[in-house]
């Protein structure tokens, strides 16, 4: 059976919630893989997207604060 990338992540999560010594390790890592479960489960065009909007913001905002 296929799995979706998505679902395999979901299924590791489930398992390390029932494990205490995993849920310690997984919230003193949360910061370092903050940004992989945001682009997770995003398509390649959504995170071009994303990376397009920050790169015009940072345009804009030096163009305001020159």
């Amino acid at each position: 059976m296929n799995h979706k990338p998505s679902d395999s992540r979901e299924e590791l999560r489930q398992q390390e919630l029932n494990n205490s010594l995993g849920n310690l390790n997984d919230s003193m890592n949360e910061s370092q893989r903050g940004l992989a479960d945001l682009t997770g489960g995003m398509s390649s065009t959504a995170i071009g997207l994303v990376i397009l909007l920050l790169l015009l913001l940072v345009l804009i905002g030096w163009l305001l604060f020159q």
